[in-house]
């Protein structure tokens, strides 16, 4: 459990242009005061996986489903019929550029500094591109030696070179 203040909810703004899971999922994520690490630990999942699942930007396993249920008191058959409708519809959720001040400064990163990081990646790999398929990210939070709260974000894709015809 957790302090509501520190709860995530879904954005009503986004709503219209997401799944119906999210609202299940979304609402019984409030009523439990659950936050996203714990419902990872309990599906044995990263945090952004698990909240990937309530977008609707990331696959359900049936063993995900199960725990879910037991987790947020949903029913099984509920979460199977709405999980379960088709694949994940990645990067529909909000406008190009975000509006979302989060969301744009994560964007506004990119704009700013992806030609730094192709830059460096071609020197230390080569031609290629990193995977967002082969990937894993995590979300951690540190505290400088004056109490400043930093956010690291950790993008992990494997390196797919470019191969010549």
């Amino acid at each position: 459990m957790a302090d509501n203040s520190k709860i995530a909810v879904l954005d009503s703004s986004i709503v219209s242009r997401l799944p119906s899971s999210s609202q299940t999922l979304f609402s019984a994520k409030a009523s439990k005061n659950l936050t996203f690490a714990t419902i990872a630990t309990e599906l044995s999942r990263s945090e952004v996986a698990v909240a990937a699942l309530f977008y609707g930007q990331a696959q359900a396993s049936p063993a995900d489903i199960s725990k879910l249920s037991t987790l947020l008191s949903i029913p099984e058959e509920v979460l199977t019929e709405q999980l379960l409708q088709g694949f994940p519809d990645r990067g529909r959720a909000g406008p190009m550029p975000p509006v979302e001040p989060l969301i744009y400064r994560l964007y506004e990163i990119v704009q700013n500094y992806g030609y730094a990081y192709k830059a460096v990646l071609n020197e230390k790999f080569g031609d290629g591109i990193m995977s967002a398929i082969s990937f894993s990210t995590k979300v951690e939070k540190e505290v400088d030696d004056k109490g400043a709260e930093w956010a690291v974000i950790t993008l992990r894709g494997k390196w797919l070179p470019f191969t010549r015809f």
